[in-house]
């Protein structure tokens, strides 16, 4: 089954996942070198239905996303938003880029800009917040190159072999956002805008 190209950037798309990413997702999630480093809040979307029955689970969050490299159309890692509060028009993000060549590359930029774009184009989000570990440098730099911004930490927040972690809390702002190449803009501007 092919993926559906849903929100298209420069490197990667984002497409509804597919029952056949979940053997990726299976392997990613069993491999320490990419979960250790991972944000320490909510960086996970348990998937072991997929594993076992190869169907997509009902409780997935519904701004979940594979990532898909454009040239190769190959699944590179998955993107989400969840923990929308409605009130507040908040809610939070995680990403994983989980095929190793992909790292460093841009693709997660690439990937988190289309995922903002979703949150504040279509899901009229005010704000999207995340959580990182303080050593995970390059995830760091990448959010702040999208526009993430410092807003708080949690100290010794994680405890991994031993060793004391804190969780940096970055957030970004609908109008800190560039919306400038958005796929959601570009597509009501060529259609119209909905009635």
């Amino acid at each position: 089954m092919p993926h559906l190209k849903r929100y298209v950037g420069t490197k990667c798309y984002l497409a509804i996942p597919i029952p056949e990413d979940a053997e990726k997702w299976r392997f990613w999630d069993n491999n320490l070198d990419l979960v250790l480093p991972a944000s320490g809040s909510g960086y996970r979307t348990p998937v072991t239905s997929i594993y076992t029955t190869g169907s997509i689970p009902q409780d997935i969050p519904q701004h979940f996303f594979s990532i898909i490299d454009r040239e190769a159309d190959l699944a590179i890692g998955w993107c989400k938003i969840d923990r929308i509060h409605p009130l507040n028009r908040r809610g939070d993000i995680s990403i994983l880029i989980g095929e190793p060549g992909y790292r460093g590359r841009g693709y997660g930029q690439d990937a988190l800009h289309l995922l903002l774009d979703v949150a504040f184009n279509l899901a009229n989000l005010e704000s999207v917040e995340l959580h990182v570990f303080a050593f995970n440098e390059h995830a760091i730099e990448c959010y702040k190159r999208v526009g993430f911004q410092e807003v708080g930490r949690l100290r010794n927040a994680r405890i991994i072999a031993g060793d004391k972690h804190d969780v940096v809390i970055m957030d970004i702002l609908s109008s800190e956002f560039d919306s400038s190449n958005s796929n959601i803009r570009m597509a009501v501007e060529k259609k119209g805008r909905p009635t």
